[in-house]
């Protein structure tokens, strides 16, 4: 298979007066294949581009390449030009120096680089994985849609994709995403409080780094998404773990534990993993006690689209009015998360430092992905999309379910989801959730422990099963694998 060639590329040098132009020719192709600049079966530059390149004759250059064939280093192809040869493990050597230096001295790193380096986040997979949580599908419709948005931002490229634009994002989507937020979640928000990030995770990250301070005191879900937790730590908070119950984040004891917290990460919709939604009593005592304590609340709102049973609550940045509340929402859950495309509706104070934070960090969104997504929503095939996949992903939570209740109910319970991407299915005989992990990785299954997520509340053991990333003919066979798996585990 022909190799990627950047031969056009590489930064030949022009050759100096005094040593033939073939051999300096021939040592500069001869230590670009040793350096691994030229890869074996890349082409080469054509005789004549390269002498024009070198300001030298071609017979120059074809005598080099000569040479070089000759040592086995390249070879011609007939009508097709040179090319590095394809097994050169008979001509490069390995180069050692003449003498070991002393080594250098390896400079020690702060602790921060160390502890970063220690964290692990999931592995993602190329090919689906069943279980796998925050997989999303498209149906034909929601592709040929998203195909025709992709044609007519490509059939001919805007003037604003070959310059810079607002760190915050095109004024045009951020007005779209501001309509939508007010229409389907109760948002309360203008154009210019709305910035694009990379996610809900890049949002919750700005957040950090722009309203706390090293030691600053933090309430974190307990059980909590664990690359939260780990991006405050990064950031130098203090975290304090507040117990999560059927209603939700429990604010008495967050307040019991942590009063002069300076804010709030919590995933009230659907919390994350446990999928319990916070009860209205417990939004309007959250908000209070951050109104008191001049606290900061983030509310990750990262599957809010999908909600299979009853009108959904109202957002908390809309109880709040804007006030106190971070809104932070995502396309990578509602689209794919290939998109990597998310937004945050800051507070107006804070709406030109999160614009200009984002900036620093990474500059400004892909403005093709925006125009795309722009058009997507403007031609109402985003809204239309949401519709059929709550369906459609409802129906899959159903069939998971049934299909787990019938060959497991001796040994989990499932607890059904009114709103989100995954299920809960505890264990019930005290077993490992994690050995079952491992267990049934084996059998090609993604089934993530929640054991791992808790800190200072007790753990439970309990699998997180995604379902809307498979049709559910493709879960029946998995279930059956599962079945196995938790039959022949037994720690």
């Amino acid at each position: 298979m022909q190799q990627t060639s950047w031969a056009d590329l590489y930064a030949w040098r022009p050759p100096q007066a005094g040593e033939p132009v073939i051999r300096q020719v021939y040592d500069q192709v001869r230590e670009a294949i040793h350096a691994g600049a030229l890869l074996p079966g890349g082409r080469l530059p054509s005789s004549r581009g390269l002498a024009e390149h070198l300001g030298v004759a071609r017979a120059s250059v074809v005598a080099a390449y000569d040479l070089l064939q000759a040592e086995g280093y390249i070879e011609g192809r007939r009508g097709s030009g040179a090319f590095v040869a394809g097994d050169l493990s008979g001509v490069l050597e390995v180069r050692r120096p003449a003498a070991e230096p002393e080594p250098a001295a390896t400079p020690e790193p702060p602790p921060r680089v160390r502890e970063l380096a220690e964290l692990t986040l999931p592995a993602g997979a190329r090919e689906p994985q069943l279980f796998t949580n925050g997989r999303t599908l498209m149906d034909a419709r929601a592709q040929d849609a998203w195909s025709r948005a992709t044609r007519k931002a490509l059939r001919c490229l805007d003037p604003i994709h070959f310059g810079y634009t607002e760190p915050a994002g095109m004024a045009e989507l951020r007005a779209v995403i501001a309509d939508y937020l007010r229409a389907a979640r109760g948002v309360v928000c203008e154009p210019d409080q709305v910035v694009l990030t990379a996610g809900a995770q890049h949002a919750a990250d700005l957040a950090a780094r722009i309203l706390l301070e090293p030691g600053a005191p933090v309430w974190v879900e307990d059980p909590c998404y664990e690359p939260t937790w780990r991006a405050l730590t990064a950031v130098g908070a203090r975290l304090h773990p507040i117990p999560v119950d059927r209603a939700g984040l429990d604010v008495a004891a967050g307040v019991a534990i942590a009063p002069d917290a300076r804010m709030a990460f919590i995933t009230p919709s659907t919390q994350y993993p446990l999928g319990v939604t916070l009860s209205m009593a417990r939004r309007l005592e959250l908000i209070a006690w951050a109104r008191a304590a001049g606290a900061w609340i983030v509310e990750d709102d990262y599957a809010s689209e999908f909600r299979y049973s009853g009108p959904p609550l109202a957002s908390l940045q809309g109880l709040d009015g804007g006030e106190r509340v971070i809104y932070v929402g995502t396309f990578n859950k509602s689209l794919f998360p290939g998109l990597r495309l998310g937004y945050l509706v800051a507070p107006k104070p804070l709406a030109a430092a999160f614009a200009t934070a984002r900036g620093l960090v990474d500059r400004q969104p892909p403005t093709i992905s925006q125009a795309i997504v722009l058009e997507f929503m403007q031609s109402g095939d985003f809204a239309a999309h949401v519709r059929r996949r709550r369906l459609a992903y409802r129906d899959q939570r159903d069939a998971l379910v049934a299909a787990l209740e019938g060959e497991l109910a001796d040994l989990l319970e499932v607890d059904v989801p009114d709103q989100g991407m995954h299920l809960m299915a505890f264990l019930q005989d005290g077993r490992s959730d994690v050995a079952v992990q491992a267990a049934a990785a084996q059998r090609g299954l993604v089934v993530r422990p929640i054991s791992r997520l808790y800190h200072d509340a007790p753990p439970r053991s309990g699998l997180m099963l995604g379902f809307t990333g498979f049709p559910a003919q493709a879960m029946l066979p998995g279930v059956g694998r599962l079945a196995r798996v938790l039959r022949e585990t037994t720690c």
